[in-house]
């Protein structure tokens, strides 16, 4: 088990943290904590997968999103379907066809962000289990307040921040292209197009902190 930690020398960044193998019965996991909110994920497979699930030439990615406390509701039903989506288009999916890649994160924390923080943690897992992949992800999410400005979410008050708007975006780090945006509220195209500038920034940081996770990791178990 292995803890990573970085203030990532970025000013509007939260600090990140990251214990990489605390779980023994996972192929792959991650405790993953952006400022405040933090996210445990697990990850399963290539398994056997279930018959009714089995795709013929391509593997199954599933993704289960449990919350703090309590069932899951719609916001956590919805984040399943947009990691899974996700992470369908990142993993060679082709190489394991009949087969099941499964994603289990839980809840620990939510200040904010914890769309992109799931994102994250589960990448992180992924690569602790070393599951093949066209290219890493990383996700952040930016608050538009009523004045305009733009503000990276976890922060250390998210709760000073009263957002008209909020977008959670995914970069690859192949060439650090958007692959996907989830959005809410009113934003006009030049604060989209700021967000998407702030965050591509940002998101330097955590796949610079991927790596410096997994070389650390790697190098304890040479």
């Amino acid at each position: 088990m292995e803890v990573m930690e970085t203030s990532t020398n970025s000013p509007c960044l939260a600090a990140l943290t990251c214990v990489l193998g605390d779980l023994s019965q996972a192929d792959g996991s991650a405790s993953f904590t952006h400022g405040n909110t933090s996210v445990l994920a697990a990850t399963y497979g290539p398994c056997e997968v279930r018959m009714s699930k089995e795709i013929l030439d391509q593997a199954t990615v599933e993704v289960v999103c449990k919350p703090r406390v309590g069932l899951p509701n719609c916001a956590d039903k919805y984040r399943e379907r947009h990691i899974r989506d996700l992470f369908q288009a990142t993993i060679l999916v082709n190489l394991h066809p009949r087969s099941s890649v499964m994603i289990v994160l839980q809840e620990r924390q939510d200040d904010g962000g914890l769309l992109a923080t799931s994102i994250n943690a589960a990448c992180l897992a992924l690569l602790d289990a070393g599951v093949s992949m066209k290219f890493l992800v990383a996700a952040v999410t930016a608050l538009i307040d009523k004045d305009g400005n733009i503000n990276l979410v976890p922060e250390e008050k998210p709760s000073d921040v009263e957002a008209s708007a909020s977008l959670t975006i995914v970069f690859n780090e192949k060439d650090l292209q958007v692959m996907g945006v989830t959005s809410s509220g009113k934003f006009s195209q030049e604060q989209y197009d700021r967000s998407v500038s702030l965050c591509r920034k940002a998101t330097e940081h955590v796949f610079k902190f991927y790596r410096e996770s997994m070389e650390r990791k790697l190098s304890k178990s040479v």
